[in-house]
């Protein structure tokens, strides 16, 4: 495998992806809004690792920053080049940025993921892809080197979708498992009762476990932000037959409250603070 990618966003996620790249020997490139000079193939512009990578991974915030890459590297792309799209953003999104790069003449995969910082560092996220056949099975062995589990979903705007579905479910979760230990506690049940005895309850669930610690400590250092959720379930409600979805409704309300009041940079378990705890 010749192949080299460039990394365009080392933020959380990309910047983790970037290095285990790097240590495969095949980071061409890495460029970040606020400058990383010292991070590993460091260019100075979006358009520098466009040039110099085979494939082009861009995991920025969302659609506008994701237009934004587009139209800084546009000039670079071409036949022989590959965008594969690993922000959370909405179908119509999807689906413009993919005619945008084969207007270009190269080749458009949306690849968002799940899995936080901490699935990240054991390589251990899983795509969601949406675009052709044969250019998934070109550039799985690339993205195999970051992750556990890639799952053919269909079209962009499907694996777009997909995507936006699982974190309404992420949050769905998190306001529950924020409730219901609020609401052991000021039962008087401690916190290693509450959490070996779900363990073996039908309502577990990997994000319980995943942020059993972060409860327990209240460190609400971000895997996951505030901020990124809130905007994920902002592009999930504008989507075409979700507009009236109440438990979106409701947790995008909880989601703007916990940004207004300062936790939009911590993590999605920082929410309990809302409740009275943390």
């Amino acid at each position: 495998m010749n192949t080299t990618i460039g990394v365009i966003g080392l933020g959380i996620i990309g910047g983790v992806w970037a290095r285990h790249y790097a240590a495969a020997g095949k980071l061409a490139g890495a460029w970040n809004r606020t400058s990383q000079p010292d991070f590993p193939s460091w260019k100075s512009t979006a358009a520098e690792v466009a040039r110099a990578a085979d494939v082009i991974q861009i995991v920025v915030a969302d659609p506008a920053a994701v237009r934004a890459v587009l139209a800084q590297i546009a000039p670079e792309l071409g036949a022989g080049k590959i965008v594969v799209q690993s922000s959370t953003i909405d179908p119509a999104s999807a689906a413009e940025f993919a005619a945008t790069v084969v207007a270009r003449g190269a080749r458009y995969l949306e690849a968002p993921f799940s899995g936080s910082k901490p699935a990240a560092e054991q390589k251990l996220s899983v795509f969601f892809l949406g675009g052709d056949a044969a250019l998934i099975a070109e550039v799985e062995a690339l993205l195999a080197l970051v992750s556990a589990h890639r799952f053919v979903i269909g079209a962009p705007a499907q694996a777009a979708a997909f995507k936006l579905a699982t974190n309404l479910n992420i949050a769905a979760q998190m306001q529950g498992l924020v409730e219901a230990i609020t609401m052991a506690r000021r039962a008087g049940i401690s916190d290693d009762v509450f959490f070996s005895v779900l363990a073996k309850h039908t309502s577990y669930s990997p994000l319980a476990k995943l942020k059993e610690p972060k409860l327990r400590a209240e460190d609400f250092a971000p895997q996951f932000s505030v901020k990124h959720l809130h905007k994920d379930l902002r592009l999930a409600s504008d989507m075409a037959g979700c507009t009236e979805f109440p438990l979106l409704t409701m947790l995008r309300e909880t989601l703007q409250t916990a940004e207004a009041r300062g936790l939009g940079n911590e993590d999605i378990s920082a929410v309990i603070k809302l409740l009275g705890e943390g």
